[in-house]
């Protein structure tokens, strides 16, 4: 008997929680309180007149006899089931009971309730289960990060005409994923994504213009130069390794993860831009030059994330380099390499 109050208790407690959050706050209800034994009590809810005609022709009896009870004889536990007849389809537990030690546990959906009667005082936990980790899902993220690259292993000193400034030389990238779950915990992620990316010229007297044999920097001392820049559009395939420790200490989202993984992209688009003011005139100008800058066609290398709670960090370095072979602003191969965020 104890088991069937629990589970109309709880039913009328998920009923009320289901009922606060959608009922204006407002509104009012009246309350019928049914007393039985010493300590039992049904509490009805009525919030109008014609609900409570209806209430009059219920019969509470029926009503729980009619509760699809099923006791497990091995456990003990007890549930509730949807009838095959009643909803059309196979039969699904929809309530659980069972009672362990002085513990009686109640489990309906997401929601567990735990009645605690072992110590002097009676305690109750209401516990909300964790969303099942899906085997296979599909998702959209956006990269905004900041762009510089190494020459020889070094970034570019402040001398060269071609070092980058690193505020302004954003990097965004649009990314349709897909995500595999190998192992609880462990993922394969892979993806096609449309990234841009711009270089930023510390030095905004230089103008980068396509030359005889490579691309080159020429200094406007014609002009007062406001911006100069070089621009890149890559589609770009990835596929990622990942870690997730949350997942493996079933701690939601709070935790580390790691991911990593290599990527290839395909160049669509590549430009240089140069703003400048006229020393004798007024207003801005612009140059734009659209092709002939020997940048190359395909770029590959190494991404790498890590992840708190839910802010992800992501790294990328290139293997190869940014302009063709012997193409580039200088005898070195100029190697890409990104910092950023994940949204």
């Amino acid at each position: 008997m104890k088991k069937t109050l629990m589970i109309i208790l709880f039913m009328a407690l998920a009923q009320s929680l289901w009922a606060f959050d959608q009922t204006p706050s407002h509104s009012t209800q009246d309350s019928i309180i049914i007393e039985y034994g010493q300590r039992g009590k049904i509490v009805i809810l009525v919030d109008n007149k014609e609900d409570f005609e209806k209430l009059k022709k219920l019969d509470i009896n029926q009503i729980i006899n009619e509760l699809d009870l099923e006791i497990d004889p091995s456990t003990g536990e007890l549930k509730m089931v949807k009838s095959k007849e009643l909803f059309d389809s196979e039969n699904k537990e929809i309530l659980r009971v069972e009672e362990s030690g002085g513990e009686i546990i109640v489990s309906m959906g997401k929601l567990k309730i735990i009645v605690d009667e072992s110590g002097p005082d009676t305690k109750v936990k209401v516990e909300k289960k964790k969303d099942k980790d899906p085997s296979f899902r599909q998702y959209f993220h956006v990269d905004l990060g900041i762009n510089n690259y190494l020459e020889e292993g070094d970034i570019p000193t402040s001398d060269q005409p071609y070092s980058v400034k690193g505020w302004g030389s954003w990097q965004v990238g649009l990314n349709w994923m897909a995500s595999q779950r190998l192992s609880k915990g462990f993922y394969w992620d892979f993806g096609l994504g449309v990234h841009w990316y711009n270089f930023k010229f510390e030095n905004k007297d230089y103008q980068a213009i396509i030359g005889a044999d490579n691309i080159e920097f020429i200094q406007r001392n014609d002009v007062e130069g406001i911006k100069s820049k070089i621009s890149a559009s890559y589609i770009t395939a990835m596929t990622l390794l990942k870690l997730n420790f949350a997942k493996i200490n079933d701690e939601e989202n709070r935790g580390l993860s790691i991911a990593i993984g290599p990527y290839l992209g395909y160049r669509v688009g590549g430009r240089s831009k140069y703003v400048f003011h006229k020393v004798d005139g007024n207003g801005r100008e612009k140059v734009k030059i659209t092709s002939g800058l020997y940048l190359e066609n395909l770029r590959y290398g190494l991404r790498s994330e890590i992840g708190l709670g839910q802010l992800t960090f992501f790294s990328s370095y290139d293997f190869n380099s940014l302009f063709q072979d012997g193409k580039g602003p200088s005898n070195g191969s100029i190697q890409p390499i990104i910092f950023g965020v994940v949204f």
